[in-house]
Parts: structure tokens; sequence; C-alpha cells
């Protein structure tokens, strides 16, 4: 979990250094430098919803196990 949380933080700081980035391009007219920080951010983003999704399929998975070991101690019990 903490890794997860740090990953996270990693994952914003980068979005605002790409949006930085973007922005400073825009500013100077520096296109390159836009489309750099528009990677970066994008990249940022995704990342960050992997993680999201990851995390969501964990918790799917575990509330999956529970259920199953639940089922199988009553059908323990019945027998």
């Amino acid at each position: 979990m903490k890794g997860s949380i740090i990953m996270a933080l990693e994952d914003k700081l980068n979005q605002a250094k790409g949006a930085l980035k973007e922005n400073a391009g825009k500013l100077t007219g520096d296109k390159e430098m836009q489309a750099e920080g528009a990677v970066e951010k994008t990249t940022a983003k995704v990342k960050d919803v992997a993680e999201d999704v990851k995390d969501a399929v964990d918790g799917a998975l575990n509330g999956l196990k529970t259920q199953l070991i639940t089922i199988k101690n009553k059908l323990v019990f019945i027998q």
C-alpha cells in the first residue's frame, strides 16, 4: 500500500512537471518543449490510471477470496 501511495504521488508530481513544461513551451513559443511536456503529462496520467485499475482489481480479487472462503466454510459446516 505504501508503495502505491508513493507511486501515485510521483505520478501527480510528474503530471504537474509535464504541465509546467508544456505551458513554458507555449509561453516561449518552443513547440518541442510544449510537446515534451504534453507527452510527460499524459504518460504520468496513464500510469496513475493504471495504478487505480490495479488497485480496483486487487480489491475485487480480495473480496472474491473472502466470499469463496466463507462459502467453503459453510459447506464444511453443513457436512
